[in-house]
Parts: C-alpha cells; structure tokens; sequence
C-alpha cells in the first residue's frame, strides 16, 4: 500500500511521513492510546477508539469470501457438521493473534465464548504443532501455505460471514486522528490513496519492496497473499464494504462483544 510512499514515488505536497512497521495487535494497542497520526487498525479495535480517530476511505484489507482461518494439525479428528464442530471448538483451546483482532471478533461471532490464549500472529504454528494450543486462528499467509506446514483447515471465517451476510469479512482499516483538521484529513487521505493506486498500478515493484517482510515466501506466493487483501476495496471501500462494516460490528454490539454501538465516521 505505502510502497509509492516509502520510495517517494509520489509528490506529498510537503507533508512528511515517518513508516513505522508493527503488527497488527501492537498498532490497535497504541491507537487506544492516541499515539500515532494515521495507523492501520482493526475494525473490531475501531469500536474502541471512536473518540479519537476516524476512519479512512482507502487502507481497506477485506476478506470477500475468504479470511482468517482455524487451523488444527493434520490428522486432528473433528466433527464436519457445523453446530458439532462449534461444540467441539469450545471444549479446545485456541491461539489467536490479540483479542482486538477482527480474526478474534469473528471468531467470536462465530462460535460466542472461546477458550484462548493469545499468542503472536506469526507463532501460531507452532504454538498449535508443540501441543500448547489445540486449534490456531491465523491472519497471516498460513492461509495460503497451512497444508503444506502439516495443518488441516477447521473453518474459514472469512467464507462463514460471506455465506451468512452476503458481504465481504471487514478486518482492517486506516484511521486518521481527528484533532488533525478536516481539511488535512482529506488531503492526506488523497496522497495515501494515491500511494495504493501506485502500487496497484506497479504491482511487480510494489511486490518487490515488500518482499524483506515476506517470511519465507517466494514472489510468486507473496503476489497471490497481496492480492487478497490489496485490491478495488483498498482504493475504497464502497457500498458493500461500508455496509461490511456496519453489519459486523452491529452485530458485535447485539452479542455483547464491543462497548456501545457504532456511528461510522469516514474522512470525506
């Protein structure tokens, strides 16, 4: 997304921008706490941060009919039908990458109470393969590559809510703090906006830059996890996406899983 950004591939109109590369857990921990200008966050952390940020229109990550996975190892015997399979998850213990993760409101949507124990989204293979978790819910490019790692696929969130809702699986987001003035919201959604379209525009390059970060994976592998999650809804969410979110955490507030229910704030 910011590749066009980082390799000042783009006029930014004086505007400087420090990159800050953390997971997905941390920036939701430090955006309940104000402390950068612009983050991406999780739209289950949203809920939590209302007051202080609104969200952008670009930035979006959508899982249209697929998204976060529970995965078990190969071999694990579990029930196919849906509500023996709920049942049986819930007497399982299940690593997941933070409790503000979309991944985890899902699953929590999903099945209600769930027995976890949180653990970097990156280490839940083997956290699942060692014997310390039962089930690992992954966000990561595992969803490409579990098999391959000796791991058989439980669920996939992201094709549950598709076939419940009809709408893509809303889990991350770009927020921008609003003591910043409206006007300069905009116009720095405008240049980060232009920085995706880049990227999308330049996709091999864009690839390339992000290669350092791709923990094992080839190009090829790389380009097919990015194009999950780097796509039309990035540039903007559109109808669909805003209704995404809107469903999801309506239905989030029903359950009792976020604080209060929630009036969407997008940058204009």
């Amino acid at each position: 997304m910011f590749y066009a950004l980082a390799e000042h591939k783009i006029e930014t109109h004086g505007w400087q921008f420090e990159h800050i590369l953390q997971d997905i857990q941390t920036l939701n921990e430090r955006a309940t706490r104000g402390e950068l200008h612009i983050s991406a966050i999780s739209i289950h952390a949203y809920a939590y941060v209302l007051d202080r940020y609104a969200l952008l229109p670009c930035g979006a990550s959508m899982g249209d009919g697929y998204g976060p996975m529970l995965i078990a190892p190969k071999g694990t015997s579990f029930p196919t039908d849906p509500d023996a399979l709920r049942a049986w998850l819930r007497t399982r213990k299940i690593a997941v990458p933070g409790e503000m993760t979309s991944a985890f409101l899902a699953l929590r949507l999903y099945m209600g109470d769930v027995n976890h124990v949180v653990v970097p989204f990156d280490e839940i293979f083997a956290h699942v393969a060692e014997g310390k978790a039962d089930v690992g819910l992954i966000i990561h490019e595992g969803q490409l590559t579990y098999e391959r790692e000796g791991f058989v696929k439980l669920v996939d969130l992201g094709a549950w809510w598709k076939a419940d809702t009809g709408l893509p699986l809303p889990l991350g987001g770009n927020v921008i703090r609003k003591d910043i003035p409206p006007a300069d919201r905009s116009a720095l959604n405008e240049i980060l906006r232009e920085s995706i379209q880049y990227g999308l525009e330049h996709r091999g390059a864009g690839v390339a830059h992000a290669m350092p970060l791709a923990r094992g994976m080839d190009t090829t592998l790389a380009d097919e996890f990015i194009g999950m999650y780097v796509n039309e809804y990035t540039l903007d969410y559109g109808d669909s996406g805003r209704r995404a979110i809107r469903e999801f955490l309506s239905r989030a507030h029903a359950a009792g899983l976020i604080p209060a229910p929630v009036e969407l704030e997008f940058v204009s």
